[in-house]
């Protein structure tokens, strides 16, 4: 499965790794199970660990935009982890679209991730 979700600190982490090439139909599973998490808990810190991903088909693409439009309020504080640099650059390019505060960390420095995640102040 390309989107595999967990849950962490009773519900307030979402971790979210992404692999291969999503699909529209990947959006199918993630979206529901994000609204149900911020039903259940308000605003989320979501770890988005990108290892081993390599994209989106057009129409995945399309789904991924309407998710950050319809959540833009939705997450808090968002840890991306990766290991290529144009997801670096992703994460850079999102800081527009999203109210959360955003980080990008090198797969290396995923603890790092977790912990800013955990921090009670955003920095």
């Amino acid at each position: 499965m390309p989107i595999r979700l967990k849950e962490e600190n009773d519900g307030g982490v979402l971790v979210v790794h992404v692999s291969g090439k999503l699909l529209k139909a990947d959006y199918e599973h993630f979206v529901p199970e994000f609204e149900r998490l911020v039903r259940q808990h308000g605003k989320l810190r979501v770890l988005f660990d990108m290892t081993g991903f390599h994209g989106w088909e057009a129409s995945a693409a399309w789904e991924d935009f309407k998710f950050g439009v319809a959540h833009f309020a939705d997450i808090e504080r968002l840890a991306m982890v990766g290991e290529k640099q144009w997801q670096h650059g992703m994460a850079i390019f999102s800081k527009p679209f999203t109210k959360a505060a955003v980080r990008y960390f090198d797969q290396v420095d995923a603890i790092a991730a977790r912990q800013w995640l955990d921090e009670t102040e955003c920095t």
